[in-house]
């Protein structure tokens, strides 16, 4: 056997006994930017720098949801053989989503029947003895090596979906219990022998060809978990459940059983309604939803539980609030770091088996609800969207460039613009605009003589041609045209981006088109005179749920950050959007691309007309974006281009054209977080490890 089960740990073979082991580990992804995850293009050499870091962090295990191609298992092979501690495996087995959600139906022949076959995939290629043809959206190959020692245990499947499960039940009314050789059931759902019936077969599979065990569990979530949470308001997240508990390895399967599950702070909503949850208090102190709901799982269950995915994204844009600070994003690197570690220290509190942080590299191609329809879904890995926080959940960032000498780092320093050749667009003695960009951001730097306090910068941004304001918000007397976003900036604290409210996505989706929110009765009108603050939805508004209305919830994600994004700076902020030099005499800037609703930059692709027929899916290409300055403050009033008394003449702006491109620039960065994790992972544990059960 590779392992066993305990009580509360999974347990390996060292020094001529079982000894417990605190799972502590990272989840392994399968992209990089420039790719979809089904393209599987991390070269050996990616796989096994990444695995250096992950076993120098301190941690002792990975996980992968699906088949990798031969690089990764022939770089975990090696990391191992030199390796002072190795790092254990745990081998997910995907389920075809596509079929299930159309078929409704685990037990559907197109369902059960490739699951199982890939499952069977799967054995053979960790025990290299596995030719995979290559398939559009999978990986393929030879697998020639033996992984086999180092599979601690087998988590197959996905976050079930409720109507899923509950749809199969109905199915099936008389299906009745499972009993297998290695697993049976007593009180089983439709849903849960099949899963039962699965495992057995998979246990079978491999100790019969193989002669090799090693525990086992099914990938489950908060949604479909064993517990009834009347705090919750949606339904779908408390309906139908998927019972670990109900499973039995008979004493043909020595390695036993566990469960698994993803358990994040800020989601479904009864972490932040919950009253028991909400008043509970850790072992810090502190009031913590996560650890009482983690206290009631353990309590509930008879087998170990891996927290198989936990942790927090360090993402501009945020989707979801957490009654206790633990947002879905808006979290520097740093602060997701210590958010992570407390989740961890949960977890160990609460005698959890241990737990994979989500995730160990940040993952380009993904998507947030509250950020998906204003951007283009096929052209996602090609750049990186700060606004989306499901992008930003990894340690190993890969930032945009093609180094990190190259990179335009927003610190308030003039030496990266002069190393890059960058010149100004235009000067005026002492006063100069600098433009440029990257596959994440769009970079503006104001030599602007002394900023004061009174200082006060309008930016205007005409980024789709027959549509934009013809005012700068606040400044009546200044007219101008085309003008659909205004970066107004006081002095050296307080900046916003605004949009012309014609094409604010925010308050059309969600006002407009969803009424979820009053709609802004001249907001379809051109050239109507009214900017509104960019915002992020959290919530959608729910009238009536189990005896609950849920409020609509936002927070504007305009407002721009002051301070230093030089990742080399003691004060380094990864959320800093603006930064002012230490002579007070520079404003450098940089804006994500989605707030400036450009939808794919790596074409030019911007938002196009959403009041047209086409509304959200409307999509314009554009030769560039046009910029005008006006500053006024203490005498120094000044802009550019020129004033003809009191106009800006729009014509006159600066149009920046970026280069287009197919193959992004990037490099790799270990986040903040990453410092903070190897000092829990090194720190907690020990004592578990040294001991016994």
């Amino acid at each position: 056997m590779a392992g066993t089960v305990g009580r509360d740990y999974l347990q390996v073979y060292r020094n001529g006994r079982w000894e417990p082991l605190l799972i502590k580990g990272v989840n392994l992804g399968i992209s990089k930017p420039g790719a979809f995850p089904g393209e599987a293009n991390i070269t050996k050499e990616e796989y096994f720098r990444w695995l250096q870091y992950i076993g120098a962090m301190g941690a002792n295990a990975v996980r992968v949801y699906t088949i990798h191609p031969p690089a990764f298992y022939e770089a975990l092979y090696e990391y191992n053989q030199i390796a002072k501690q190795p790092l254990y495996l745990f081998h997910g087995v995907w389920i075809d989503e596509g079929a299930m959600l159309r078929t409704k139906d685990v037990w559907a022949p197109e369902v059960n029947e490739a699951f199982r076959t890939d499952i069977r995939r799967t054995i053979d290629l960790v025990h290299g003895k596995a030719r995979i043809p290559k398939r559009p959206g999978h990986a393929g190959g030879v697998y020639r090596y033996d992984l086999s020692p180092y599979v601690l245990g087998w988590i197959f499947g996905v976050e079930w979906d409720p109507d899923v499960v509950a749809a199969t039940n109905e199915k099936h009314p008389k299906q009745g219990d499972y009993r297998g050789k290695y697993v049976y059931t007593k009180g089983a759902s439709p849903f849960e022998a099949w899963l039962a019936r699965v495992i057995d077969e998979a246990v079978a599979y491999e100790t019969e060809t193989y002669g090799w065990q090693r525990p086992v569990s099914f990938t489950n979530w908060v949604t479909t978990d064993l517990l009834r949470h009347p705090a919750e308001p949606f339904v779908k997240e408390d309906f139908v459940s998927v019972n670990p508990n109900v499973m039995y390895a008979t004493h043909e399967l020595q390695a036993g059983l566990f469960a698994s599950y993803h358990i994040y702070p800020y989601y479904p909503d009864f972490f932040n309604r919950e009253e028991k949850y909400v008043s509970y208090v850790d072992q810090r102190g502190e009031r913590n939803s996560y650890a009482a709901y983690l206290h009631d799982m353990k309590a509930a269950h008879r087998m170990p539980i891996l927290v198989a995915e936990f942790g927090v994204p360090s993402s501009r844009g945020m989707a979801h609030r957490n009654v206790h600070g633990k947002h879905q994003g808006f979290l520097s690197e740093h602060e997701q770091g210590m958010i992570d570690r407390k989740l961890f220290e949960d977890i160990v509190h609460e005698r959890m088996a241990g737990g994979l942080l989500f995730s160990w590299q940040d993952e380009w191609f993904k998507r947030t609800w509250n950020t998906m329809e204003y951007d283009s879904p096929n052209r996602r890995p090609f750049w990186l969207n700060a606004q989306t926080n499901e992008q930003h959940f990894g340690l190993l960032r890969f930032e945009p460039g093609p180094s990190a000498a190259a990179m335009i780092k927003v610190d308030g320093r003039k030496d990266d613009w002069t190393f890059n050749g960058i010149r100004p667009v235009w000067t005026e003695g002492k006063r100069a605009l600098y433009v440029t960009s990257d596959e994440g951001y769009l970079y503006v730097r104001l030599d602007s003589g002394r900023i004061t306090d009174r200082t006060t910068v309008y930016m205007a941004f005409d980024t789709i041609p027959n549509q934009g304001q013809s005012r700068l918000p606040g400044l009546s007397g200044v007219r101008t045209a085309g003008i659909d976003f205004a970066l107004v900036i006081h002095g050296k604290q307080r900046a916003r981006l605004l949009v012309d409210s014609y094409y604010d996505t925010f308050s059309y989706h969600y006002g407009y088109q969803l009424h979820m929110m009053p709609a802004a009765p001249y907001a379809h009108r051109k050239d109507n005179g009214v900017y509104h603050p960019i915002r992020l939805t959290l919530n959608k508004k729910l009238e009536e749920a189990r005896g609950k209305a849920v409020p609509f919830d936002s927070y504007e994600t305009g407002v721009l950050r002051f301070g230093t994004a030089n990742p080399d700076d003691a004060a380094y902020d990864s959320l800093a959007d603006i930064s002012v030099s230490r002579n007070g005499d520079m404003y450098e800037i940089r804006l994500p691309w989605a707030l400036l609703n450009v939808t794919d930059p790596s074409r030019r692709e911007v938002m196009g007309d959403m009041w047209s027929k086409d509304g959200l899916k409307s999509r314009r290409i554009v030769a560039g974006i046009r910029l005008g300055v006006y500053v006024a403050g203490e005498g120094s009033s000044f802009s550019f281009p020129a004033m003809n008394g009191n106009v800006l003449p729009a014509a006159r702006f600066y149009e920046y054209t970026w280069p287009v491109w197919e193959a992004p620039r990037y490099h790799e960065r270990l986040k903040r977080s990453y410092e903070v994790m190897k000092e829990v992972f090194s720190r907690v544990g020990i004592a578990i490890q040294q001991g016994a059960e």
